[in-house]
């Protein structure tokens, strides 16, 4: 997968990046290549650590040589010598493995050895009585250890007590050598200490190997893990279709993804690359517009906005993200910019606002806000419905058989002189039968399919018309008083919330006692009873309750000459103190209300010499709204 580099470019002034295995520039930068060329290719790759490990060996040993071979020069040469000789020789011939080596296991050995053995036979030749106590003894385990590892290690250290701690001591004592200030008993306990500190050194440089070893290993999983995260952040990244890149605080990009890379080569004519000033490529009143956010965000601050950009020579709205890049304690040291093409969102919503605007037009003209409320809502349900079967009807259509008999036709032009040679002769022509016979039916098969299809379509554009003509014929009745069947008004308020009613999994109970009709204003009745019906769903929706109930029920009150309409449901209830407040202007108790609703209601109510109630038990246990109107229009 393609990427822009991660690397950080080095601006003026800045100090240059480290050098590879982590060595700082500066004071050494003369002596890691001298280094590294005695190091084979594959040495040179090693991760930091062991090309650190590499680098004291190679150090080490050309030291030593050029120490050994000071030595030999400076004196003449005695037999005694031969030791040393060897012992450069075993320098040289770690270097010259170390050209080749793939591994410095066997380098590192032989340098151990060729230390241990320089040290040894000094101690012998320096005829010292503390000799084999001086200080530099313990430098070979340490060295061991580090270079080779505790075991290995332990056997240096173990040939160094040996040979320095026993043997020289006993040479010593049997030979009759002074032993300076010291008495024998002081002599023997010194070297007995050197070979206890000696192997104490051992052991706390094996300690510290291990401890180092265990650390190393925890940050190379550390490391991976980074790795692996940043491969996967990578690749989301890249497949996403948002414009996506980071700068520096000098407003330098330091990588940017696939989708922003098209972007600016697009806008700007140019490509993205790492290290360049994100804002150069950009023309006056861009950078004008773009830098101040830019520092804003380096300075801390989150942005989220909208802007629109001409891309491909089309106005397209973007919506644009800023966040910093917080480094240690908290300190800024970039940014990330992503942007999202929003622009068929905006249309949509643009379109949306408009269609809302013109119903809520159409509706306060005819006094039925409400009304046309739950007419967009319920066209919208069943407009999902019309989309869906249209969508099904698409993908049949794109996966019918029918290309099959197009090709099977072309093949029958094609031999339609020779129809019965072909049909007897060419295998492909014994197969038309049979495969007519089965392609028939299948498209049997996707005929019914597409059939049911658009009944299920036709029954949805049906369910629109009728709710369309339901709004018309209401708003052409607003204000006009006629004798109405209740019960058909009723279930015109529930049509209306058909669609979310059933969604919601409510159940309705009807209740209708026979009734005459009554003469009423039809618009003032049928805003009434939506308002009443979303209320109870709104409730039943908010309900925890798995059996929610709607019950509608009509009534007559004789001796009062009234119809009663009563909405029942058992949803959330209503708390006491709040029932005297119910029906007044701006009082509600959802979070999206405005509460007009019911006060509106009451006001049809009064206005038509009616009166609307409520009545619940409180919190939990649903709620009752009760509409009395009269028959005759009657005062109450």
């Amino acid at each position: 997968m393609a990427s822009t580099s991660l690397s950080k470019p080095v601006a003026p002034g800045e100090p240059p990046p480290p050098a590879t295995g982590g060595i700082r520039r500066g004071s050494h930068t003369w002596l890691t290549p001298l280094l590294d060329g005695f190091l084979s290719e594959h040495l040179r790759q090693a991760p930091p650590s062991e090309l650190l490990r590499y680098r004291v060996l190679i150090g080490v040993t050309v030291f030593s040589l050029l120490f050994t071979s000071l030595y030999l020069v400076s004196e003449p040469f005695r037999p005694a010598h031969v030791p040393m000789v060897i012992v450069s020789l075993c320098y040289l011939s770690v270097l010259a493995l170390a050209r080749k080596a793939t591994s410095l296991a066997i380098p590192g050995l032989i340098l151990c050895a060729a230390v241990a053995v320089a040290l040894v036979f000094s101690i012998f030749m320096n005829n010292s009585p503390i000799g084999g106590v001086h200080a530099t003894s313990m430098l070979v385990p340490a060295f061991a250890v580090y270079m080779v590892g505790p075991r290995p290690g332990l056997l240096f250290t173990a040939f160094l007590c040996v040979a320095v701690e026993l043997l020289y001591p006993l040479y010593r004592l049997r030979s009759g050598h002074d032993l300076g200030p010291l008495s024998v008993h002081q002599f023997l306990t010194a070297h007995v200490s050197a070979a206890i500190a000696l192997m104490g050194g051992w052991l706390v440089s094996s300690l510290h190997s291990t401890a180092r070893d265990a650390a190393q290993e925890a940050l190379e999983r550390t490391l991976k893990t980074l790795r692996e995260s940043e491969g996967k952040l990578l690749s989301v990244i890249e497949s996403t279709e948002d414009l996506v890149c980071s700068l520096d605080t000098h407003k330098r990009v330091l990588t940017a993804n696939a989708a922003m890379r098209r972007a600016f080569r697009s806008h700007h004519g140019q490509e993205i690359l790492p290290g360049q000033e994100f804002l150069a490529a950009m023309p006056p009143e861009l950078q004008a517009r773009w830098s101040p956010r830019l520092d804003a965000t380096l300075t801390g601050q989150r942005m989220r906005l909208e802007d629109e950009y001409r891309i491909g020579g089309k106005p397209r709205v973007m919506d644009i993200s800023l966040n910093p890049i917080l480094g240690a304690e908290g300190k800024v040291t970039g940014l990330t910019l992503s942007a999202r093409d929003i622009t068929e969102r905006k249309e949509a919503e643009a379109r949306l606002s408009e269609m809302h605007r013109t119903l809520v037009d159409i509706s306060r003209q005819a006094g039925m806000a409400e009304v046309a409320t739950g007419v967009l809502h319920n066209v919208g349900n069943t407009l999902n419905s019309v989309n869906i079967s249209a969508s099904l009807l698409r993908d049949q259509l794109r996966t019918s058989r029918v290309a099959g008999l197009l090709k099977a036709a072309q093949l029958l032009r094609e031999h339609s002189p020779d129809f019965g040679t072909f049909f007897s002769t060419d295998p492909r022509g014994q197969r038309l039968p049979d495969y007519f016979i089965a392609l028939s039916e299948e498209l049997e098969k996707e005929r019914e399919a597409l059939r049911k299809e658009v009944n299920a379509l036709s029954e949805s554009v049906d369910h629109i018309k009728s709710i369309v003509s339901m709004q018309q014929r209401h708003a052409r009745a607003a204000g006009v008083v006629e004798r109405l069947p209740v019960p058909e008004l009723i279930e015109e308020a529930l049509r209306l919330h058909a669609g979310s009613i059933e969604s919601e999994g409510i159940l309705i109970e009807r209740e209708y006692a026979e009734v005459p009709p009554i003469l009423v204003d039809r618009h003032k009745l049928l805003q009434i009873l939506i308002n009443l019906l979303s209320n109870a769903r709104h409730a039943l929706k908010e309900s925890s309750r798995t059996d929610k109930r709607l019950r509608i029920r009509i009534r007559l009150e004789t001796g009062e000459e009234r119809l009663v309409i009563s909405v029942s449901d058992n949803g959330v209830g209503i708390a006491p103190e709040y029932l005297s407040r119910l029906f007044s202007q701006g009082f509600t108790t959802k979070k999206s209300g405005h509460g007009f609703g019911l006060h509106i209601s009451a006001l049809a109510a009064t206005e038509m010499n009616g009166r609307l109630s409520c009545t619940s038990a409180g919190k939990g246990q649903g709620a009752t709204f009760t509409l009395a109107l009269p028959l005759e229009g009657s005062a109450p």
